[in-house]
């Protein structure tokens, strides 16, 4: 029979019901404690009691923000078409969810945070005009979150034009639907270069919520930012973003499945456990597994917990919502770190080196084309068809590689599809660069009968550099004439192309050539080449005749060798390891050396060797006339490593795809520079290993942009890189295979040194990248001696390799092309183009040396011309004059109308 039971606390009486018979499980409701006490509490029911002293502990009035999202990963869970609908799916089912909670007391209303944007993106493009607008008005009322990340990135891989492409949409569709995007979130990814910052401010965001993946490659990542909100300040120092990691990353539902009072309770523990001084946090919830659908169920839950208890309080939220909440109570309190934050994953990129070649080539060609645009042929720039290339090259950054069976099935047909699709954004970036660059050379060139070469120049300095016609262009013609009637030297080449000097071409600007039947002009300072030694009167360079590599490097106004010979090692030899066991490196086989090209102009030595882990192993070394620098070409043929010889067994977690059929390439660079600094480029960014580094760095590994340098007050070398984006700092340090979820495991310190390598292939990872690669891969750098350490020479040293001067058949200028002429070398533009609303020019200038700097700017035909301070959006923001002032380290947006 029924039965009455009193609940009494400290002998006071709290609660008293009827019970059916049968087990019962109700709250109790007491008052909150300020601290930790004992309480005695008693029931009573049927004549019966029994009694029970319980520990009250203090709540935390906290106010905690759950940001619904699904993690996109394109790809690995399903083929990246089903992908796709299926995060086109999240969207129309947020916008309903959104929609039958509407009426929700306010913090239980559905939210759906778009965590990055190639969703929408397809979205916008496929959906019918009813379903687009459907989405725009769910971003203008506050249920769609937009979030302003094109991927999650790998922005390690990023060129500094592509990292601001990340951005671009986001200001795109934000203007679409009416609102101000000014968060971004990142997902499963540990580590961002220091550039981001100064990329995101540039769209107007203030807020990263970053969730790496919570266990897996992450170093100490999680261990030192977890639930520890800053502000990331900008290599300038002025720009900052609020960062902030949530506790487990994303991977928050993936583990507690659910929200429920158990969840609460271990949340709060966390946040005692660690002494969390803010009264408001946020969590992600992702749903349940990769590409999850948005989960009802939190609402729900969120709804009946307010109703319920006083705190903690909860409410579902944009990330933009919680972020601000939490800067407005907070944000003149935090801390201000200044750092790059050497990001993780970037090594799988050397799991597909020739993808990553192709996809770094493609970023530097569409800047380069979108520039040459605005110099020949404005008028026939398409902005959307630029998009649609970056748009390839982000997803080729993009950190999903392949399957999740990618390693220990390679040869599965749901893993070989995923990586013809991932390979094509490469291939498709590559093509379209190529044809963007064409186009405009078409669009301007008027001559037809091949005599006229005109050279052009897209950087802000003046340059001289040899240039290459092709065999079928300069066919029976070997002389060449500038402009002005004089003889510039050249040479033909056994490619059958033709080299000639093309001297002084100016900024921004063309250069006129004439080809005829003459016989060639050597250049009054020859290159040359005699028993492995390259001189030019400029620089001297020495290949051992009996390893091929290159043991002495000097410029010709010091006797200083500048190749460090004292470990055994030389710079450009060829270390290849199996497994992690860096005491069994080996290296390349006895060499056969030729001379490819003799001079005057151009020399060059071939080294042909074997080499293992590969077919065949051919180095060039190059030297042209009054360059002061060394070109360095290294084709591998690479062998495939073996397969599992038992195809899906184990998994990613089997011992073939954490351990077995490893290995790696590296070419050294040790330099004997006593007491050298080394600076390594990254996009938007100069960092020194170590120093500039933040708390949970990747040390075992960085990512280079286009140059690294060393050099101390008085000397030094620039090696600059087209191909290899990864360096090792001082030793083989990468030897972390398939999963590493240990921590205290990575390399802790950098240790001063003056000698790296460049890590160009690996199959380190148990899971998503390549197993395996083969086939030719060819491997470009230069090496400039130099003085003391000047990183905007080096710069525009390797800006200028990796942006060469470009040749076409003689034609005229638009009349409104730019006539733009920027007076500061240290000043160096990173792109021009047209605006996107036809009416202005976009140019973007970057303070190189790190100092301050005022660039003059003037159009070359006296134009008169306005200038505003632009960002992302391109609208003109704050109207300046022709006196520009560049901070160090800054990115600085011009719009200018002329």
């Amino acid at each position: 029979m029924d039965a009455t039971v009193v609940v009494r606390i400290d002998h006071q009486e709290v609660d008293s019901r009827v019970l059916s018979p049968g087990t019962h499980t109700f709250n109790v409701y007491v008052d909150s404690v300020e601290t930790a006490r004992q309480v005695l509490i008693e029931y009573e029911v049927a004549g019966k009691s029994e009694a029970a002293e319980v520990r009250l502990e203090p709540v935390r009035k906290v106010q905690i923000f759950i940001l619904p999202h699904s993690h996109h990963d394109l790809g690995y869970t399903d083929l990246q078409s089903n992908v796709e609908e299926k995060q086109m799916a999240n969207i129309s089912k947020g916008i309903e969810l959104a929609r039958n909670t509407a009426n929700y007391p306010p913090g239980s209303r559905f939210v759906w945070n778009l965590e990055v944007l190639w969703g929408a993106d397809q979205f916008m493009q496929t959906k019918t005009e009813p379903e687009r607008e459907e989405l725009i008005s769910a971003v203008k009322k506050g249920w769609i979150g937009l979030n302003a990340m094109y991927a999650n990135e790998l922005t390690g891989l990023c060129r500094p034009e592509e990292l601001l492409q990340l951005f671009r949409y986001s200001t795109e569709l934000g203007k679409q639907c009416g609102v101000f995007v000014d968060s971004a979130m990142i997902s499963d990814v540990p580590g961002y270069t220091w550039g981001t910052v100064s990329a995101m401010a540039h769209a107007g965001i203030r807020y990263f919520s970053a969730a790496p993946n919570f266990f897996d490659r992450i170093g100490t990542f999680m261990v030192e930012w977890q639930d520890k909100p800053f502000w990331w300040v900008s290599p300038s120092g002025n720009e900052r973003v609020l960062f902030w990691v949530p506790w487990t990353g994303y991977a928050m539902s993936h583990i507690m499945k659910q929200l429920d009072p158990q969840w609460v309770n271990k949340y709060q523990a966390r946040l005692d456990e660690i002494n969390f001084p803010y009264q408001i946090s946020h969590i992600r919830w992702s749903g349940h597994g990769d590409n999850a659908a948005p989960d009802p169920d939190i609402c729900e839950f969120v709804k009946k917990w307010n109703e319920e208890y006083e705190w903690p309080r909860f409410s579902i939220s944009t990330t933009s919502e919680a972020f601000a909440a939490f800067e407005k109570q907070y944000g003149h309190h935090l801390p201000e770190f200044k750092g790059d934050l050497t990001p993780y994953w970037e090594d799988g990129a050397g799991s597909s080196a020739l993808e990553t070649r192709m996809s770094r080539g493609a970023a530097e060609r569409l800047a380069q084309a979108a520039t040459l645009f605005t110099m020949l042929a404005p008028q026939a720039y398409k902005s959307a068809d630029f998009n649609a290339a970056w748009r390839n090259v982000l997803l080729y950054s993009e950190h999903t590689w392949g399957a999740w069976n990618s390693v220990s099935d390679s040869e599965n047909p749901f893993v070989t599809q995923q990586w013809q699709v991932k390979r094509q954004f490469a291939v498709d970036a590559e093509n379209e660069s190529k044809r963007l660059l064409d186009g405009v050379l078409n669009a301007y060139a008027s001559e037809t009968d091949g005599s006229g070469v005109d050279v052009h120049n897209t950087c802000s300095w003046p340059r001289t550099e040899v240039v290459v016609i092709s065999k079928e262009r300069s066919l029976g013609r070997d002389h060449v004439k500038d402009e002005h009637g004089t003889s510039v030297p050249s040479q033909r080449l056994s490619t059958g192309e033709l080299a000639f000097l093309a001297e002084n071409v100016p900024a921004l600007g063309t250069a006129s050539f004439h080809l005829s039947a003459a016989a060639l002009h050597a250049p009054a300072k020859c290159a040359t080449v005699l028993d492995g030694v390259l001189d030019n009167g400029v620089v001297r360079v020495k290949v051992d005749s009996q390893t091929g590599n290159i043991v002495e490097l000097m410029s010709n106004s010091s006797s200083r060798n500048l190749v460090d010979t004292r470990s055994d090692e030389a710079v450009n030899q060829y270390l290849f390891l199996e497994g992690k066991d860096t005491a069994k490196v080996n290296t390349s086989g006895p060499v056969r050396i030729a001379i490819e090209e003799p001079g005057p102009l151009v020399a060059t030595i071939r080294i042909e060797s074997s080499a293992p882990g590969c077919v065949a192993l051919v180095r060039r070394v190059r030297l042209k006339a009054y360059a002061d620098w060394i070109e360095i070409s290294n084709t591998v043929n690479k062998e495939r490593a073996p397969l599992n010889p038992h195809p899906g067994q184990g998994g990613p977690a089997g011992d073939f795809a954490q351990h077995e059929s490893k290995e790696s390439v590296q070419f050294a660079f040790p330099f004997a520079v006593k007491n050298g600094q080394i600076h390594i480029d990254t996009p938007l960014a100069v960092m020194r290993p170590e120093y500039d580094q933040l708390p949970g760095s990747c040390k075992n590994w960085l990512p280079v942009g286009r140059w690294i340098d060393v050099a101390n007050a008085t000397y030094g070398i620039t090696c600059a890189t087209l191909d290899a984006p990864l360096v090792e700092i001082g030793s083989l340090s990468a030897t972390m295979l398939g999963s590493q979820t240990h921590p205290e495991i990575w390399r802790k310190h950098i240790e001063p040194t003056q000698k790296f390598y460049s890590w160009v292939i690996n199959n380190h990872w148990g899971t998503n990248y390549r197993a395996y690669q083969d086939g030719i891969i060819e491997f470009r750098y230069a090496l400039r001696p130099h003085g003391g350490y000047n990183p905007a020479a080096a710069s525009r040293f390797a800006t200028g390799f990796s942006q060469p001067l470009v040749s076409s058949a003689m034609g005229h200028r638009s009349r409104m092309a730019l006539k733009l002429q920027i007076d500061q070398k240290d000043v160096l533009l990173e792109e021009c183009k047209r605006s996107a609303d036809g009416s202005a020019w976009i140019v973007r200038l970057f303070g190189a040396s790190g100092e301050n700097r005022t660039a003059s700017l003037k159009w070359t035909d006296n134009t008169p011309f306005k200038v505003w301070r632009s960002d992302l959006r391109e609208q003109p923001l704050e109207r300046l004059g022709t006196q520009v002032d560049v901070p160090a380290w800054e990115l600085v947006t011009l719009r200018i109308e002329a």
